[in-house]
């Protein structure tokens, strides 16, 4: 792989994945980014010559199939992709509703899934790519209030 690479990063409205894209930028490479509401991503991130902003719900596999291929069309390869996109609802177990734990796992489990297993065939046929999970301390350790 070259110097220049190729992002595809998930939600880049806010936050990590702003800064994430920010700083891709800032080093010369090549950025697309992702999010729920891309006016809400470009508004983030503003206006440049290396930036693509695209709808992406991670949950949504048809979406992240589209995003990919827009990107692809775009700038003909994707050199690393970061799953960054995430939701955290915080509370007692018993006091989260089946649709909040649903949403987080449809988010942060199956998001990532999704957006990798659109990603893949492009890095297969590139025969390089480079994978970047982005998780939370709270996957690894409980804390307080939080199920």
């Amino acid at each position: 792989m070259s110097n220049h690479k190729v992002w595809f990063i998930t939600g880049a409205g806010r936050g990590l994945g702003v800064e994430l894209t920010k700083a891709a930028l800032a080093a010369g490479h090549t950025v697309v980014a992702t999010g729920r509401n891309s006016a809400k991503v470009a508004a983030a991130l503003g206006a440049h010559p290396n930036l693509l902003c695209l709808k992406l719900d991670v949950t949504r596999l048809d979406e992240a199939q589209a995003a990919v291929a827009a990107a692809v069309a775009r700038f003909g390869r994707i050199d690393v992709l970061v799953n960054n996109a995430g939701n955290f609802y915080a509370g007692f177990f018993e006091e989260l509703n089946p649709e909040q734990v649903r949403s987080q796992l449809e988010t942060l489990l199956f998001g990532p899934m999704n957006v990798t297993r659109a990603v893949l065939p492009t890095m297969r046929g590139q025969r390089a790519g480079l994978l970047l999970n982005i998780s939370s301390t709270a996957g690894i350790t409980g804390g307080m209030f939080c199920s």
